[in-house]
């Protein structure tokens, strides 16, 4: 007879055996220093979630032209490879695994933000609508400069760089994302993507960025310790396609042949956090590794997803965010901390480092 397989159950990913199917998601926070490097309290942060299967880091972008946000983390200097050392060795200590999200926003970023003042670049000449978040407050997204031909190389050496600078700053493995609207989902897409070379037009023309990214990165991790992140349905950052389900089914197809850790897939519109109709189980089966489901999870739904073989693992955001030992939590049936949307994004420690864990919460009096 089978064993039962939950949430909470070991699975091997890669060469890793992880305790659980419990990933905490990437989450944006804001919160790094000067010189975009991780300090003392992303540590705490990263170290107070050590029980996950997986860790995936917050996006940290993989060159200075890839920065799109103040105060968000990077892999292109001693002393951010120095800080998240810091973080990967607290999280080792702590029994834990953990991968960098290597980044690069493309044309979701601002002139402000861009070495020498210079324009955010991207596939094509398209401005989003909406506002850049710059250290000066909100102002209106520029249009970037498309990308030549022979700029691109140049670009993926970016990730290659990013991926070895987390090899030395001690990290298990990277996840490259490729999806919220920004670099590599701009290619993707055609809804941002009008070029007429080699990497547009063409569904499989638009996938050529990603899969030369994949192979410069896993070139440098080698098998079962790189992970894709995609999100065929979000709307955030101004973005579309034309025909989501043939995009997204042929480049999961095609991630099928690499070596990859896993494949985390965004099953929601993350602009507004509904679940539009899409066969994600279609496109679950046409990647023939190890799938991550994202989504507004909650306990009861994403057990009965592992149980139905709907996803291998599970991440979750917002829950770990405000719950530190979200396992164990899981484990007990126990009560949930309530995330505070208004400490999601900059600040100190609250909302970050001071979530109370189960044990301070039932001691008796």
């Amino acid at each position: 007879m089978n064993k039962r397989i939950d949430l909470l159950s070991p699975v091997k990913l890669g060469p890793y055996d992880l305790p659980n199917r419990i990933v905490m998601a990437p989450m944006t926070r804001n919160r790094a220093e000067e010189g975009n490097r991780p300090g003392p309290m992303n540590v705490t942060y990263y170290a107070q979630r050590a029980s996950a299967g997986l860790i995936v880091t917050e996006a940290t972008q993989v060159s200075p032209q890839g920065v799109g946000y103040p105060n968000t983390p990077g892999i292109h200097t001693p002393e951010q490879i120095a800080g998240w050392r810091l973080v990967t060795d607290a999280v080792h200590a702590r029994g834990g695994r953990i991968f960098l999200q290597l980044w690069h926003v493309g044309r979701i970023s601002h002139p402000s933000l861009q070495p020498g003042g210079a324009l955010p670049v991207a596939p094509s000449a398209i401005k989003p609508a909406g506002n850049a978040y710059t250290y000066e407050g909100p102002k209106p997204f520029v249009t970037p400069r498309a990308l030549a031909t022979e700029e691109i190389p140049g670009v993926v050496a970016q990730f290659r760089t990013g991926a070895e600078n987390a090899l030395q700053a001690g990290f298990d493995g990277v996840e490259i994302h490729a999806a919220n609207g920004y670099l590599i989902d701009q290619f993707l897409r055609d809804g941002t993507n009008r070029r007429t070379d080699r990497y547009g037009g063409s569904v499989e023309n638009r996938a050529r960025f990603l899969f030369e990214v994949v192979e410069a990165v896993t070139e440098v991790w080698g098998p079962g310790r790189v992970g894709v992140r995609l999100s065929p349905l979000g709307a955030f950052n101004d973005m579309r396609d034309s025909d989501p389900a043939a995009l997204f089914g042929y480049v999961a197809e095609r991630l099928s042949d690499y070596p990859l850790a896993y494949l985390h897939m965004i099953e929601i519109d993350e602009d507004d956090w509904r679940r539009p109709e899409f066969d994600f189980g279609r496109l679950r089966r046409r990647y023939r590794g190890l799938y991550i489901a994202n989504g507004g999870y909650d306990r009861e739904r994403a057990s009965r997803a592992i149980q139905d073989g709907e996803a291998d693992l599970i991440a979750f955001g917002r829950l770990f965010l405000a719950n530190p030992d979200l396992p164990e939590r899981f484990r007990q049936n126990a009560p949930l901390n309530t995330p505070d949307p208004s400490t999601f994004y900059g600040g100190g420690e609250r909302g970050y480092i001071d979530y109370p864990a189960l044990e301070s919460q039932t001691v008796p009096a």
